[in-house]
C-alpha cells in the first residue's frame, strides 16, 4: 500500500515537472515532418549555449527556434510558416498541449490543435470554440454608410492565432482585410474588431 501511494506521488511530481521542451522532443515524426528528433534536441542545446537556434531541416531548409520557456516555444519552421506550442494545465497533475501552426498566403492564417502530452490529438471543441467571421464585426452607429454583417462575412475569412509566452491567453486577429482589395478594405475597416482575446479558465479557453 505504501509503495502504491509513493508511486502516485512520484507520478504527480513528474507531471508537474513536465516542460514544453521535453514534450516537444518526444513529438512523433508524423506530427513533425520537417524536423527530426535530433533537430528538436539541438534547438534547446543551441539556446542554452547562447547560440542562434537554427537547424537544417529534412527538406534542406533552415528552421529556427525563436523562443523557449518552461511552458512555451515558438519556431520559424520555414520562410512562410511558424509554429507555437503552449503547455496548459487541466489539473494539478495533467497538462495538454495547444499547438498553433501559422501559414503565410495572401495573409497569415492559423490552425489551432490540442494534444495530450503523449501526442494524442484531442477534440478541439473540448477546449475552445473558435471565433467566427461575424465575431469580428463591430456594429457602427453610422446609419449612412453601414457595412452589413452579410457584406462583411461574404469576404474570405483569414484568421491568425497567437499564443502568449507570458500567460495562458490566446489572441485571434482577423486578417480578412489583408486579402481583399484596397477599396473593400478601407470600406470595411471601421466595422472590424482588430482582435479577440481568450483566457484559459476551468480547462478551456473563454473569450474575454
Amino acid at each position: 500500500m505504501r509503495f502504491i501511494l509513493l508511486f502516485f506521488m512520484l507520478l504527480g511530481l513528474s507531471a508537474n515537472a513536465q516542460n514544453i521542451n521535453s514534450v516537444f522532443i518526444s513529438m512523433p515524426d508524423s506530427l513533425s515532418p520537417l524536423l527530426t528528433k535530433v533537430n528538436r534536441q539541438d534547438f534547446a542545446d543551441f539556446l542554452s549555449s547562447g547560440m542562434k537556434a537554427v537547424v537544417k531541416n529534412r527538406f534542406g531548409g533552415k528552421s529556427e527556434m525563436l523562443k523557449l520557456t518552461d511552458d512555451y516555444l515558438m519556431l520559424k519552421t520555414t520562410e512562410s510558416s511558424s509554429e507555437e506550442m503552449k503547455l496548459l494545465p487541466l489539473n494539478d497533475s495533467v497538462n495538454v498541449v495547444c499547438v498553433v501552426r501559422t501559414f503565410c498566403g495572401p495573409a497569415e492564417d492559423s490552425q489551432v490543435s490540442f494534444y495530450s502530452t503523449e501526442w494524442k490529438e484531442l477534440p478541439l471543441s473540448d477546449f475552445i470554440l473558435l471565433p467566427k467571421h461575424e465575431d469580428f464585426y463591430k456594429q457602427s452607429a453610422d446609419s449612412l454608410k453601414t457595412v452589413s454583417r452579410d457584406d462583411f462575412t461574404k469576404e474570405m475569412f483569414i484568421m491568425k492565432a497567437e499564443l502568449s509566452d507570458k500567460d495562458n491567453s490566446i489572441v485571434f486577429k482577423c486578417n480578412t482585410l489583408e486579402a481583399v482589395g484596397k477599396e473593400n478594405a478601407e470600406q470595411m475597416k471601421p466595422y472590424m474588431l482588430d482582435s479577440l482575446k481568450y483566457e484559459w479558465k476551468d480547462r478551456m479557453y473563454v473569450k474575454e
